[in-house]
């Protein structure tokens, strides 16, 4: 049960902490000297784009954690619980997760630094990745269902299924907004003008990394 406190907090102080970074917050009245002295004080000047992604973290935050919830009160309901062997494929699709995670980080500075070329580059390796590591889900599910662990024959199964499904669902999901994010830039978009889509990108990828973190812990955990 520890861990599935541990998963519900972690996601649910992520959007927190990320909308925080966004000085939504701020309190531009209690600021002194000259108005222009103070060019990024108050909500205002946080983009409308952040807060909706900040908002959107939040909800999923909240699905996550239900289900983590679901998994663990089912688990410990019946007898009839038996946790399926977790494929091999799993670890390097973490990995691969993290190599597309860090891609985006690269792709995250070089939009400031206004370089195009190394901007490219990360968004490419960024979404070939999320993408190998989507390839890689399928396969550990097709190999899961191949040994004869099929969703309707345990509950454990059906939650396996449920939950590696549902996070790829999201990737994919973010796969579509980096792909738009990516065609700009190849049409000769100025890499400093794609600094926000880039970071709107980048804080979703690392989000949904912690998020198959904790789901991954959670399955080893059943």
């Amino acid at each position: 049960m520890t861990i599935i406190l541990v998963l519900v907090a972690t996601l649910a102080t992520i959007a927190l902490w990320w909308l925080s970074q966004q000085r939504l917050a701020a309190k531009p009245w209690l600021e002194s000297g000259p108005g222009d002295s103070f060019p990024e004080s108050g909500a205002g000047r946080v983009p409308a784009a952040k807060v909706g992604l900040g908002v959107f973290l939040a909800v999923v935050s909240a699905l996550f954690a239900l289900f983590a919830s679901a998994y663990s009160m089912r688990m410990h309901m019946a007898s009839d619980w038996r946790s399926p062997p977790l494929p091999w494929l799993l670890w390097p699709n973490t990995g691969v997760l993290f190599l597309s995670s860090a891609a985006m980080v690269w792709a995250q500075a070089a939009a400031r630094r206004g370089q195009a070329e190394s901007l490219r580059a990360g968004l490419l390796i960024g979404g070939a990745s999320a993408v190998l590591f989507l390839l890689g889900q399928v396969v550990a599910c097709r190999q899961l269902a191949a040994a004869g662990f099929y969703a309707a024959a345990n509950p454990a199964n059906a939650f396996f299924y449920l939950l590696t499904a549902l996070h790829g669902l999201h990737l994919m999901g973010g796969l579509v907004a980096l792909g738009r994010t990516g065609a700009r830039v190849w049409r000769g978009a100025p890499a400093r003008q794609m600094t926000l889509s880039v970071d709107l990108c980048g804080a979703y990828w690392h989000f949904l990394l912690l998020v198959w973190l904790a789901v991954f812990a959670l399955l080893l955990h059943g």
